[in-house]
């Protein structure tokens, strides 16, 4: 098991991971609310990547690489992302200004996941 340190580094070898092996590439997130900390787990029994972090910015970040994830596994794994990422738009746009508690809210699509297609 490898700490990656960084974000984009993690995301990039994530997806290079999925994109080799996407029949047996499993993702986890796991939340410790005591500790305050998420870790984000993708293996293929073969490599293991891990990060770790413990900052709530960091949670917009996962939301991104669950959209990526789930567009991957709907479309297939050679599809372009950067639709997904939204790089482009963020530069357009310039940041708003918020109030009050910032809220995580995170949908996830099962009809969208290719193994589960068979259930319903």
């Amino acid at each position: 098991m490898v700490y990656i340190t960084s974000w984009d580094d993690f995301v990039e070898r994530s997806i290079h991971l999925f994109r080799t092996t996407p029949e047996k590439t499993r993702y986890v997130m796991k939340y410790r609310h005591c500790d305050g900390k998420l870790v984000l787990k993708i293996t293929d029994d073969k490599e293991c990547i891990k990060f770790k972090t413990d900052q709530a910015q960091d949670a917009k970040k996962m939301e991104t690489l669950n959209n990526i994830f789930f567009t991957m596994m709907a479309r297939g794994p050679e599809v372009d992302i950067t639709e997904v990422t939204g790089k482009e738009k963020a530069e357009a746009q310039p940041a708003k200004k918020r109030r009050g508690r910032k809220q995580l809210h995170l949908y996830l699509s099962l009809a969208s996941i290719p193994f589960l297609r068979e259930l319903f």
